[in-house]
């Protein structure tokens, strides 16, 4: 059974004292206290958090399973800040590391699609357990119902002011995580405490969130899964291309490859930027190599029909979305198809515009992009290069990693270095 710590923090005007408070008790803040209390167990250390129950966002992740993190990380999996500072943090403790941390509380991994690493037990629940298992054990009091509403520097310390009373802590640890899953507890209240002790900070959007598309194309085919290639067009940069799986939906897009790809709009957005979305629907194939799949397809079955022929290099119900909103004659045969006509059809599925207006936003968001600018804190610590005796690790910093299992790993490796520097 789950246990925590039920005895609030004193409402009286001697403040609890303690060594560390760390704000925000989810992958991060979790992580930060266990290494800690491992590193120096007398040390008095605490663990605040909102929520009545802790670690929503590790329950609902990977579809409730926890991609706890990647078996290939580096620093080109992260956006944001300096790729040398993410790289330091990131070398400091590897994927191999959290494999093995976690293997000594008890969690053992396996490896599924594209390197994402699950727990065995295919449930988040173990996670968090054992986490919170690992921080009990190590002396941590947990504080959950414990809502941190300010951040006060003085003398030597801190003083935090919670919805349960004031403590004292010499070092205080912001782990509260960005914007993304407000219902998690993540609502940026940790991007206001950090400004308050002196921080600045990078303007946050929605990342690996879904996008909704203006028209209606999209709506017939929602269920649909395929492979694509995406590439984001913004004005003044170089295109970003990104291939995975994209799922059509009733509001737009979703998927692996729109997820990632939304970091980027948003951002391009945010700086008022032009910026345009379409789908290579032929991963691999540029316009020549797609032009040759028809007119070979052409040879092969001339009096194949032509949404048949393309059923075989999409899914068949966007192969007759597509004929249909091109004005094709759906059920004209490969050996009449015209050259403009194929030419047409070849842009139309190396080149689909997806016409986003919008993306669903921060409650479907997985992560924060932007935060704590990175070049703020002293990446062999995590230490705050404004404020003195505060740290801050996890999603609050403005760096977010792609899907897979990439963001848990930030949190862990951040956590590792400010854990043992403390």
């Amino acid at each position: 059974m789950i246990r925590h710590y039920d005895a609030a923090v004193s409402n009286d005007s001697a403040k609890v004292a303690v060594d560390v408070a760390i704000v925000g008790a989810g992958a991060a803040g979790l992580a930060t206290a266990i290494f800690a209390a491992r590193q120096e167990p007398d040390r008095t250390i605490v663990a605040l958090d909102g929520a009545k129950k802790l670690g929503a966002k590790i329950l609902v992740a990977g579809g409730g399973r926890c991609n706890v993190t990647n078996e290939r990380v580096s620093a080109s999996d992260f956006c944001g800040g300096n790729r040398n500072t993410i790289k330091q943090v990131l070398a400091a403790f590897p994927a191999s590391r959290t494999v093995e941390f976690f293997r000594e509380l008890g969690v053992t991994m396996h490896v599924e699609e594209h390197g994402k690493l699950f727990p065995d037990s295919n449930s988040a629940k173990t996670v968090l357990a054992a986490l919170i298992a690992e921080a009990e054990r190590r002396g941590v009091r947990l504080l959950p119902d414990h809502r941190v509403r300010e951040i006060v520097r003085g003398g030597e310390g801190f003083t935090v002011k919670t919805s349960q009373g004031d403590l004292a802590a010499r070092a205080a640890v912001l782990a509260t995580g960005g914007r993304s899953l407000p219902k998690s507890g993540s609502d940026g209240g940790g991007y206001a405490m950090a400004q308050a002790l002196g921080h600045s900070l990078v303007p946050t959007t929605p990342g690996l969130v879904p996008l909704v598309l203006d028209g209606d194309f999209h709506i017939p085919l929602s269920g649909i899964a395929q492979e694509v290639e995406l590439t984001v067009s913004i004005e003044g940069g170089k295109p970003i291309r990104i291939r995975g799986a994209m799922l059509w939906t009733h509001f737009g897009v979703s998927g692996p490859a729109v997820l990632d790809a939304s970091r980027h709009w948003h951002r391009a957005v945010l700086e008022d930027r032009k910026v345009m979305l379409s789908a290579n629907l032929l991963p691999g194939c540029d316009f020549a190599a797609a032009e040759k799949k028809l007119i070979e397809a052409a040879a092969a079955q001339p009096k194949a029909l032509l949404h048949n022929a393309l059923a075989a290099l999409v899914p068949v119900r966007a192969a007759e979305a597509i004929v249909r909103r091109l004005g094709i004659e759906p059920r004209i045969v490969m050996a009449h198809l015209g050259k403009e006509v194929r030419r047409t059809l070849v842009h139309a599925l190396v080149e689909w515009p997806l016409p986003v207006r919008e993306s669903r936003g921060y409650n479907f968001a997985e992560v924060t992009a932007g935060g704590v600018p990175l070049g703020e804190v002293v990446p062999s610590t995590m230490a705050s290069r404004v404020c003195p005796g505060l740290v801050l690790v996890g999603e609050i910093l403005d760096v977010d990693g792609r899907i897979g299992g990439f963001n848990f790993q930030w949190a862990w490796s951040s956590a590792y270095v400010a854990g043992c520097a403390l």
